[in-house]
């Protein structure tokens, strides 16, 4: 039986997020359009900086005043950021992620004029959230954002 492009992407995705190297979670993202892949991400620093696994391999990079990560790049925000950095239309297209996205991301998300958001797990079961603020701002204004359940 042959695999659907969401499942392919999704694939993807997690295979990307074994290249972060972030010490907490490993998170991928691909950036699609018209089943072509646009862009790709992964949550760390910046290029140029530190890898967190390398420098702080016990317990991660220092955390900010919400105890997240003070210098990386979420995985969406990497795909967006590399996609637009090298010209790419990203409006109309879709994203696939390992991670719903955070508030911040599904800002981005939208203003980036993304049209369908899939992800494989919670962020909100990662922090121990009660809800999932990202996907609900993103429905709410248009954007579907959904889980993608296994083929």
């Amino acid at each position: 039986m042959s695999l659907s492009f969401n499942q392919i992407f999704m694939n993807l995705a997690t295979d990307l997020a074994q290249k972060s190297h972030c010490v907490k979670n490993h998170v991928g993202a691909v950036l699609t359009k018209d089943t072509r892949i646009i862009s790709i991400g992964y949550n760390g620093p910046p290029a140029g900086t530190h890898n967190c696994d390398e420098e702080w391999p016990e317990e991660g990079c220092p955390r900010d005043s919400k105890n997240s990560c003070s210098l990386a790049l979420h995985a969406e925000e990497n795909a967006i950021l590399y996609a637009v950095k090298n010209g790419a239309q990203i409006q109309g297209s879709t994203l696939y992620t390992t991670l719903s996205p955070c508030i911040a991301c599904a800002r981005l998300v939208y203003a980036s004029g993304i049209k369908q958001v899939y992800y494989k797990y919670s962020y909100a079961e990662y922090k121990g959230l009660v809800c999932d603020e990202g996907v609900d701002f993103l429905n709410k204004f248009g954007v579907s954002c959904e889980k993608l359940q296994e083929d």
